[in-house]
């Protein structure tokens, strides 16, 4: 029995001792060294920062193909590709000042190349930049990212919108994990907290060779905090005041990593009254409370990297009915509400071999959602329970062709327990395979994919026919075939060119396949329709990027047209004192831009200026319009970037106008927008006083208290303004 013990003993040791070694030092084109470099291995979830004589050293590191990343601000980004370590291996790096943003490595795509290699256009928005414009939710932030919009109900519901397609029609990623919480709803909104995510990725447009259906508009990807650097432990605290709601937001996250174990933990506690409007009244319960916890442990050698991650978010959200009528700053909800419980537990691993890799990811989301009308006991109550399932592997590459071969596959369960059913008791199940490969040669590159995929869906007879909230059997199986089309080339120096074609699919869900009953908050009595076909697009893309020291430049067109495309028309017949709508299909396009300048004036090395205006038109194939299309913005920033004495670093000052037009490409049921103009400003920097460090931002959002109504507003029916002046502190300490 000892000699067994010893044994595993020593087959452990074998595995988690270094094998590999890299080192090197960072440098400037000066050839001085940098300090502070973010030097990382994100396939590894690795990372450290360079020293004072700007080196490095990571040791641990699979035998295979490494890539690596080197990141600082003020600096372009490298990201290197090692194709075999040695025992001891060096890699120095030379970065190039920039005044630009960093070239991030963009994890969403296939093979999470950085931007300017992708053949893909994904924009990339890190937290901490969103942060800085002080809004209140994180969809809001979101919504400030060319071609991105929101529908809102209040401050606290945002459902994304991507060029004029939202609901099922666009995938949330967070944790490498579909999120799955009865997104169909136009009262349920993303269920995630922006404390403890890094950065956002938006893929616009679709994306269902990498995650099947549903991403036919687009794909929203978080990416997690990153762990601690290697033999680091850090702690944070974070505080929020917002005087329009006075609201709160606090936050507490520590993270420590030794070179092999890592761990990261945070809290986030967010409570907002009624949101007031220009005429300084409140609207009557939008107040809302969230609870948020996030907290990961990850585990890695030369042979293999694993990270598991759960995330706990618990919202109280308030729905308002009657619109301006008590007024109070009370922060309890009061009926109508809705209690909603997520838990997302994710689990990547990624086994390396010699020439080649295999990313597995399986995931579980708990989403347990009532609705309490005029008690507390809920009138609706719904828990879907899903598992999810990907597995990539990348072959070894031959020459610059670089290949991956994936599966996907999703079980999911609804079940209600109220006595008011929105959908069916139900099951779905998905399963997809896929192939991609991706060529490179001299400035160009083209990446192509095929995928086919299976969602079946059985839902289970309840009440009586012809009664309302009665649901018929249902047992669907839809069947799609995918590919995509990529070509990236430069036209001539810093000036780049992205032309891409693809398909995506979308299987009809419950509600449009089941419903039967008055729709909340729309006045609507809604009917399915259990003959809906799979909606098929295919969308062109074409990227134009200039890009020099003092001057980025970019334009992108697209056209997407939709088959069969879902939603609810008016059949002019009545039904417990509600307009009927029924489900139907049509053909239909969308097509429209963004257009976009940042302009960095050489001296003026502190100032910048960046303008972007987008538009997107969507029209059914009897050429009326489609419904919550965005109207078209214009968005003008002015951006000071200073430093003053050791008191302030980091600082930055912004002015902000954002112009939106009229909407009068109105579908049927919905009526025409005026345009309204908001000024915005922001301050802020990281404050030192004596050994005490922090960082402070200031916003005032609706600077002039501009009373207006988004068009994809919710309570715009009822009149109800959107949120008036909002200013905003925030504090971040480094403990």
């Amino acid at each position: 029995m000892k000699k067994y013990l010893m044994a595993l003993v020593l087959i452990f040791t074998t595995l988690t001792q270094a094998q590999n070694t890299l080192s090197g030092i960072v440098s400037d084109m000066k050839n001085q060294p940098i300090k502070g470099v973010s030097v990382y291995l994100p396939e590894l979830h690795k990372g450290i920062a360079t020293d004072e004589n700007g080196k490095y050293i990571l040791a641990n590191l699979p035998n295979g193909e490494i890539k690596i990343s080197f990141a600082f601000l003020g600096f372009s980004t490298q990201n290197k590709t090692i194709n075999s370590l040695e025992k001891q291996t060096t890699l120095d790096v030379i970065l190039e000042e920039t005044p630009f943003e960093m070239d991030e490595v963009i994890v969403s795509t296939a093979f999470n190349k950085i931007q300017s290699q992708n053949v893909m256009k994904v924009e990339h928005e890190s937290i901490k930049n969103l942060q800085r414009k002080g809004m209140a939710t994180l969809i809001e932030g979101l919504a400030t990212i060319p071609g991105v919009s929101q529908v809102s109900t209040g401050t606290s519901i945002g459902k994304p919108v991507i060029r004029g397609l939202s609901g099922n029609r666009v995938l949330v990623y967070s944790q490498g994990v579909r999120v799955e919480n009865q997104q169909f709803g136009d009262e349920h909104g993303l269920g995630l907290n922006d404390s403890g995510v890094e950065s956002v990725e938006v893929i616009k447009g679709p994306a269902s060779l990498l995650y099947g259906s549903d991403a036919l508009g687009g794909v929203l990807y978080f990416n997690p905090e990153k762990f601690a650097d290697a033999n680091t432990f850090k702690a944070n605290f974070s505080q929020k005041y917002f005087t329009n709601t006075l609201g709160s937001n606090s936050s507490f996250g520590v993270k420590n990593s030794t070179e092999n174990w890592k761990f990261i933990a945070r809290g986030t506690y967010n409570m907002h009254s009624d949101y007031k409007i220009p005429t300084a009244n409140r609207v009557t319960n939008t107040r809302y409370n969230e609870t948020d916890f996030k907290t990961g442990i990850s585990y890695g050698n030369a042979k293999f990297s694993t990270v598991l991650r759960y995330n706990f978010n618990k919202l109280d959200l308030g729905i308002p009915e009657t619109g301006i009528a008590e007024q109070t700053t009370t922060k309890k909800t009061d009926n109508p509400k809705q209690g909603v419980f997520n838990h997302l537990l994710s689990l990547n691993t990624v086994l390396f071999f010699k020439n080649s890799k295999l990313d597995l990811d399986m995931g579980y989301i708990g989403n347990d959602r009532s609705e309490f009308v005029d008690s507390n006991v809920a009138s609706l109550h719904m828990k879907l329970n899903t598992f999810n399932y990907d597995a990539k592997y990348y072959l070894p590459a031959f020459g610059k062709l670089e290949t991956i071969l994936g599966m996907q596959g999703m079980h999911q369960v609804n079940t209600n327990f109220g006595n008011e059913y929105l959908i069916p008791d139900a099951v779905t199940n998905d399963f997809g395979f896929f192939g991609t490969t991706n060529y490179e040669w001299k400035s160009n590159a083209i990446q192509a994919g095929l995928r086919f995929d299976n969602r079946k869906i059985a839902a289970d007879a309840h009440g009586i026919f012809g009664e309302e909230n009665a649901f018929e059997a249902i047992d669907k199986s839809y069947d799609s075939f995918n590919m995509s089309l990529g070509y990236k080339t430069n036209l001539a120096t810093d000036f780049t060119l992205r032309f891409n074609l693809a398909s995506g699919f979308r299987a009809p869900n419950l509600a449009e396949l089941t419903s039967n009953g008055v729709h909340e908050g729309t006045n609507r009595y809604e009917i399915g329709n259990a003959n809906l076909k799979t909606e098929q697009n295919i969308q062109t893309d074409l990227n134009l990027e200039y890009k020099t020291d003092h001057l980025e430049f970019f334009a992108n067109a697209f056209y997407n047209h939709i088959n069969n495309y879902i939603y609810s028309s008016p059949s002019g017949t009545v039904l417990a004192n509600n307009d009927v709508y029924n489900y139907i299909q049509n053909n239909a396009r969308l097509y429209g831009g963004e257009i976009g300048l940042h302009f960095h004036p050489h001296p003026l090395d502190w100032l910048h200026y960046e303008t972007s205006f987008e538009t997107v038109t969507g029209v059914k194939q009897n050429g009326d319009f489609l419904p919550l299309i965005p109207a078209n913005n214009w968005n003008n920033t002015i951006r000071a970037e200073f430093k003053i004495s050791k008191f302030l670093e980091d600082g930055f000052a912004t002015l902000n106008v954002s112009s939106t037009f009229n909407q009068n490409k109105v579908s049927g049921f919905e009526t025409d927008s005026k345009g309204y103009t908001l000024l915005n400003m922001g301050f802020g920097g990281k404050v030192k006083l004596g050994k005490t460090a922090f960082e402070v931002n200031l916003n005032a959002n609706n600077l002039l208290d501009k009373k207006y109504i988004a068009h994809l507003s919710r309570l715009k029916t009822d009149g109800i303004p959107n949120i008036g002046r909002n200013v905003v502190l925030g504090l971040n300490f480094n403990i």
